[in-house]
């Protein structure tokens, strides 16, 4: 067996991109698929990359949409998943929606025909072998117990998680921070903190019983019945927290003690939720102890109701659920290699990337990354102005370690979208300031057209193919 072989263990979004990728670029894939030999409790066929829960792609629009934008970069990179997505389109408005059998059975066919990959239908029990030269672990939120294990023991037992508790991510450029302030409890200076390191929204005694009744009374999703009930008191859902009592969050996430409202000193707040920066480039906070089983449209709806976050925009919205996933920012180098051992990347989701898309992209990365070191390439991650290299960034170093909550995850699966990108100036309109929802959009496409532009440079297209575009 040649050692310029690149082997994959996974045959899902990521992998099949992954391997797509390589061999495009010229190298001989081994794709290692555990389906039918053994299945999953989520799959249920054998082809590859099998859609297993929604067939939306979201939004296509690559101006004002960050996963758009994603969109486009793929198809610039000559993305299997996105030509297989949009041969086998079906309509939905502005997202790209697809027929999910029609969708797996095109990536499965070009995949069997390419000259250069094998498929090897065989489930992989251990981490791959050392002769295995490059290999890429792209199993997904159903990585089989024996390589997840494997996987915790090369690791570290702290380094793998089992579920996310997710709680709802909010730009902060959206927070009203003439109702909000900054401060950290009793103003507490941290390692790396300086005293205001949260944004607490304060509520008096009828806002915060409507809000408990809200929280009681909205519509919740429901465990999958492979997935469990794996509630504990460290991560309780905000909404289960409120059922157990009316003063409970009160006394948990939502204390107000050592807390005073810079705008309104004299007036002592009845709750206060607080939100702690998510990433380095501080655009986006988290709300601290809001993991939640609500669904999407409720969480919307219910958060808005707290004081300063009204007209709040949500980078991601909370859920619990069944996920394997490493902790990729201290295990992962900026190539997707395991800094434990050279030649072994991970791709998708258990990455800690969420989202058919976003872990098609990352699969796209990490077999673009093997195959140039296969061929003795220089291996050079995408601009951190792209999507590509905003979301490689932060599953491998764009995210902030919580100081304060020693022993506790904090990195946690997120989609890609504009908090993720470094900041650009809105541009002015015939001079004058853009304000409001019109600053918004113009950010928006000005990261869009920059991102666009840095991803061609970095795939080498040329100025005259960027302009028969």
């Amino acid at each position: 067996m040649t050692t310029k072989q690149l082997h994959i263990i996974g045959g899902g979004l990521a992998g099949s991109e992954a391997a797509w990728q390589a061999a495009q670029a010229g190298v001989p894939v081994a794709l290692h698929e555990m389906r039918p030999v053994r299945g999953t409790d989520a799959h249920k066929t054998d082809s590859l990359a099998e859609l297993v829960c929604s067939n939306s792609f979201r939004s296509d629009d690559a101006q004002a949409n960050a996963v758009g934008l994603l969109h486009a970069e793929m198809r610039l990179a000559g993305s299997l998943i996105m030509n297989s997505a949009d041969l086998n389109q079906v309509p939905a408005g502005g997202a790209l929606a697809v027929d999910r059998d029609g969708f797996a059975a095109a990536v499965t066919a070009k995949l069997e025909a390419h000259p250069l990959i094998t498929i090897v239908r065989e489930e992989v029990t251990g981490l791959p072998p050392e002769e295995w030269q490059q290999a890429i672990i792209a199993t997904g939120p159903l990585t089989a117990p024996s390589l997840a294990e494997a996987i915790a023991e090369k690791t570290g037992a702290d380094a793998l998680a089992f579920f996310d508790a997710i709680a709802p991510i909010v730009h902060f450029d959206t927070i009203d921070m003439n109702t909000c302030w900054f401060q950290s409890r009793y103003d507490k200076v941290g390692p790396g903190g300086t005293g205001k390191d949260y944004i607490n929204c304060p509520m008096d005694k009828a806002q915060y019983e409507a809000f408990i009744q809200a929280l009681i009374d909205g519509g919740k999703t429901e465990f999958k019945q492979w997935e469990g009930t794996p509630y504990f008191d460290g991560c309780l859902p905000i909404e289960v927290m409120a059922e157990r009592g009316p003063e409970t969050a009160r006394h948990g996430p939502m204390k107000p003690m050592g807390l005073t409202n810079a705008h309104n000193p004299d007036v002592k707040a009845y709750a206060v939720v607080q939100l702690r920066q998510d990433n380095a480039l501080g655009t986006l906070y988290n709300m601290v102890g809001f993991q939640t089983k609500l669904k999407h449209a409720e969480q919307v709806r219910i958060f808005r109701m707290i004081p300063g976050l009204e007209n709040a925009d949500f980078a991601r919205l909370g859920g619990l659920h069944r996920n394997t996933y490493i902790n990729s920012p201290t295990l992962l180098d900026e190539t997707l290699q395991l800094k434990g051992r050279t030649g072994l990347r991970f791709a998708g989701q258990i990455t800690g990337c969420e989202g058919y898309v976003e872990s098609a992209a990352i699969g796209l990365l990490a077999g673009r990354f093997a195959a140039a070191e296969l061929l003795g390439q220089q291996v050079s991650p995408p601009p951190v102005t792209t999507a590509f290299g905003a979301l490689l960034n932060h599953i491998t170093g764009g995210h902030i370690v919580s100081d304060d909550e020693p022993g506790k995850r904090s990195f946690q699966p997120m989609n890609v979208n504009f908090g993720l990108f470094p900041a650009v100036e809105a541009p002015k309109s015939e001079g004058k300031r853009l304000r409001g929802k019109d600053k918004i959009v113009a950010k928006r496409h000005a990261i869009t057209s920059r991102a666009l532009a840095d991803c061609r440079d970095w795939l080498g297209i040329a100025p005259e193919a960027q302009a028969a575009e």
